[in-house]
Parts: structure tokens; C-alpha cells; sequence
């Protein structure tokens, strides 16, 4: 049987043994900030487990492999690897023993396995991952262009503004500006005195809802969650907390525990979300009708309405399981659906002031010829 593998080398034995808690704080730091290191690091011991072999050889074997035979025992993952043999040997389970180098929300959904079932709380982990990243690149993708557009069209302003206007209003200095021509030299004027202001409008902006989307709650929340960007963070919060609950009952827990759980590692945001269907399920309602009472439509309308029906079937962790799923698929086509509109609207935006500032431009030059014959 793999289970009596024995590595050859010990390597990770030894590492145990000369751990530095410098050197372990520093790893600490590199491990808990790279989740595709860590996500690598599970697919592998996920692997491992697979083929029968015990944590602690699955763990030695990964070690060595990533310090080339202990040649480099240095590497943040290869540290992080021996804190976690040495964890074990202590008596610890391994989401215990991750403590400090993984999100306690990971650390959540594999205490579910340590006793029964640990490669497949690795597997459920690895999905909700790798879901998440799913979600997060075409949302990034939707803002990030638009944004870098809407950036780019106050540089077109300031340049038109600080550079094109000033030598044509010295060239007519008595003219009378009238039409689309006044109002480029008004914008002209107003720019180059406050051109701070207008660089820094849309980065504050930026900045302000970044520090807010997490915590902003109450009704005008809700009214505004339909509107991107806060639409876009309302489905990839409810993605990402469907996909971990789901990994969660899937594995025993009940819904209440999983609910708790998954709180204690939430923003306020979704921390107002989860208290609210709480609320309703301590009265006895199941976890749809607890969220449709909440009137908050999270995660999504039309999800709440299937998992009232859901929630009332006997195989309810499989159908939440394939609900969540499908729900990303179809999510990550929308996202892209709606940057498309987004990156299009942007680039109307930016070429319609590109031709008002042309056509200001043009009559400005019609003007100045008028003024000068």
C-alpha cells in the first residue's frame, strides 16, 4: 500500500528541527500573500493524497521536491510546508496547522475534511479558487478599461485646453467667442486653473469607492448594488459565498454553522447579508425563503428563487452544488456581456469629446478669420 511510502530523504525532518522564527515570519508574510502558490501547493498534495499516500510523506515529498532535494531550504513554500509537518507532529489537524499561512476561510473549508475526508475538502477548496479567479478577471477587465479611458479623455481635455486654445486666443485677442468655440475657451480656462481638481477627480473617486465597497451597507446600498461597479462586487461576493457555502454542507455542515462560519471571515457587507438570512433561518425558514425575506436580493433574485425550491429536496447539497456552479459559468459570460457595453459606452464617450474639442477647434479657427477680415 502507498500508505507505508516512506521518503527517502527526511529532508522535512530536518527542516522541522532548524526552523528560525524569523525566517518563518518573513515565509509567513510571502506564503499568506500568494493564494496561487497556495492553490498550487494543495492541487499537488490533493494528488498525493489521491494516490494513497499518508499528509506527512505527501508533505516530505513536496518539500523536497521544492527545495531540490534540500538543496534550497530557504524558498517561503518549502518553510511553510515544514511549519505545517511540524504543526502535525504536535498533535495538530492541518487546517490547524495552516494557521497563519492561509485566510481562515480556507483554513474553514478544510477543517471539514481534516477527520474524514481531506482530499476531497482540498478539491472543494481548489473550486471555489479557482471559481473566484473565474469571476475576477473578467470583472477587473469590465473597470479597469473604461476607467483607463475615461482617464485618458481629461488628458485630451487638458492637452486641447492647456496647449491647443491658449496661442489661438492670443492670435484674436478681441474676438468674441460664440457657439462650441466659447465653451472649449471657457473649458480651456477652467482646466488650466484647475487642473489638480480634474486629474485627481477620477482617481479619488476611484480610491473613495474601493475603501467603501466593502463596508457601505443600509438601504441606499441596496438600491445602489444594481449599478456597476457595486453590481459587479454584489455578483462576485455572491458567487464566491455560494460557492464556499456549498462547499461547506457538501461536506456535513448544517447550514447555520456554515452561515456562522463564513461570517466571521465576511466585511460588513456581507456580514449584513448573511446576519439578515440568519435571522429568518433561526425562525425556521430554509435558506431560501430566509434570504428572500431578507429583500436584498443577494445573491441574486433570481438564485433566491431557486434555492427556495431547492432547499425543500432531500439531495439539497448536490442541487446547491450544481446551482452554484452553473451560476458562475453563466456569470462570467455576463460580466463579459456587460464590460463590452461598458468598454463601449466609454469609447463613444471619449470619441464624442474628442470631436466637440476638434469641432471647437475648427470654429475657433472660423472665427479668428472672421475677426481678422
Amino acid at each position: 500500500m502507498a500508505d507505508d511510502k516512506k521518503s527517502s530523504t527526511g529532508s522535512l525532518n530536518k527542516a522541522m528541527k532548524s526552523l528560525n522564527s524569523l525566517e518563518v515570519s518573513f515565509a509567513q508574510f510571502r506564503v499568506g500573500m500568494s493564494g496561487k502558490d497556495r492553490l498550487k501547493i494543495y492541487k499537488k498534495l490533493a494528488s498525493l493524497l489521491r494516490n494513497r499516500f499518508s499528509l506527512m510523506n505527501a508533505l516530505d515529498i513536496m518539500y523536497d521536491s521544492i527545495t531540490n532535494e534540500g538543496k534550497n531550504p530557504g524558498e517561503p513554500m518549502a518553510i511553510a510546508i515544514a511549519s505545517w509537518g511540524k504543526s502535525l507532529q504536535n498533535g495538530n489537524s492541518f487546517s490547524d496547522a495552516l494557521k497563519g499561512w492561509a485566510p481562515s476561510r480556507e483554513r474553514l473549508m478544510l477543517s471539514v475534511g481534516d477527520m474524514s475526508d481531506l482530499e476531497g475538502a482540498l478539491l472543494n477548496l481548489i473550486k471555489v479558487a479557482e471559481g473566484t479567479e473565474k469571476m475576477l478577471k473578467p470583472i477587473i477587465g469590465a473597470i479597469a478599461y473604461p476607467s483607463f479611458l475615461l482617464l485618458m479623455s481629461v488628458l485630451v481635455i487638458y492637452a486641447i485646453g492647456a496647449y491647443m486654445v491658449p496661442p489661438m486666443e492670443d492670435a484674436a485677442p478681441n474676438a468674441r467667442w460664440t457657439g462650441t468655440a466659447r465653451d472649449l475657451v471657457a473649458v480651456s480656462h477652467w482646466i488650466q486653473d484647475n487642473w489638480l481638481l480634474a486629474f485627481s477627480f477620477f482617481p479619488a473617486l476611484f480610491l473613495a469607492i474601493y475603501l467603501t465597497i466593502g463596508i457601505w451597507t443600509g438601504p441606499t446600498r441596496k438600491a445602489i448594488d444594481n449599478c456597476p461597479p457595486w453590481s459587479m462586487y454584489k455578483l462576485f461576493m455572491g458567487i464566491t459565498w455560494l460557492l464556499s457555502l456549498s462547499a461547506l454542507i457538501k461536506g456535513g455542515v448544517p447550514i447555520s454553522v456554515a452561515l456562522s462560519a463564513l461570517r466571521k471571515d465576511s466585511n460588513r457587507y456581507l456580514i449584513e447579508r448573511i446576519d439578515k438570512a440568519m435571522d429568518f433561518i433561526k425562525n425556521g425558514d430554509n435558506l431560501g425563503q430566509a434570504l428572500s425575506k431578507s429583500k436584498l436580493d443577494f445573491p441574486d433574485k433570481d438564485i433566491v428563487a431557486d434555492l427556495k425550491i431547492y432547499a425543500e429536496l432531500d439531495n439539497f447539497e448536490e442541487a446547491l452544488d450544481r446551482l452554484a456552479n452553473d451560476w458562475l459559468d453563466a456569470s462570467a459570460e455576463m460580466v463579459e456581456a456587460k464590460a463590452s457595453i461598458l468598454n463601449m459606452v466609454a469609447m463613444f464617450a471619449i470619441s464624442g469629446i474628442i470631436a466637440w474639442a476638434v469641432f471647437g477647434v475648427f470654429e475657433m479657427q472660423d472665427q479668428i478669420t472672421s475677426a481678422m477680415g
